[in-house]
């Protein structure tokens, strides 16, 4: 008599490949007087839906909100998915691909050895892109982009949100 295979093996049942949902996010971040008041906005497109974001925050910097932007648009995202953001911040794109393994080899200083700016924010930055797949793409801003237009218009919503 055949013993049957426990519903645990990996006989038992072949692996589910699952795709991730393909996400595309433009962010940005606006700020009235660096510092002053800013604002940070997202748009996030999937599968033809779509969802806007925008905050904001009194005595900020601009760098600041354009981090936010990111983060809080893939803390807003559900499951894990593949990604591409777009922004129009160099800040942004090099420090998520070229200065964050530095960062952390060198205990959150900078090739000089000052604390980084803003650790706080590429920390949770950092945690957030490690759930999903995500490719860092940078885009001239103001150059007539309707994505970047659009995360503009909310980022500058958010700053709007805040008042003076």
């Amino acid at each position: 008599m055949n013993a049957a295979v426990p519903p645990s093996t990996p006989e038992a049942k072949p692996p589910v490949n699952i795709a991730k949902p393909v996400v595309v996010i433009y962010t940005d971040g606006a700020c009235k007087g660096n510092p002053g008041t800013g604002g940070w906005g997202a748009w996030l497109s999937a599968g033809g839906h779509e969802k806007e974001l925008f905050g904001g925050e009194r005595n900020t910097t601009n760098n600041r909100m354009e981090l936010t932007a990111v983060i809080e648009a893939l803390a807003s995202l559900k499951r894990s998915c593949q990604i591409t953001i777009y922004t129009d911040s160099e800040y942004v794109r090099k420090g998520m691909t070229e200065w964050i393994s530095g960062w952390q080899r060198r205990g959150w200083k900078t090739a000089d050895n000052k604390p980084v700016k803003n650790a706080e924010l590429w920390q949770r930055l950092d945690a957030l892109r490690k759930l999903h797949q995500v490719e860092w793409r940078w885009v001239k801003g103001h150059s007539g982009d309707p994505g970047n237009e659009r995360a503009d218009a909310l980022a500058n919503r958010g700053v709007a949100s805040v008042g003076r």
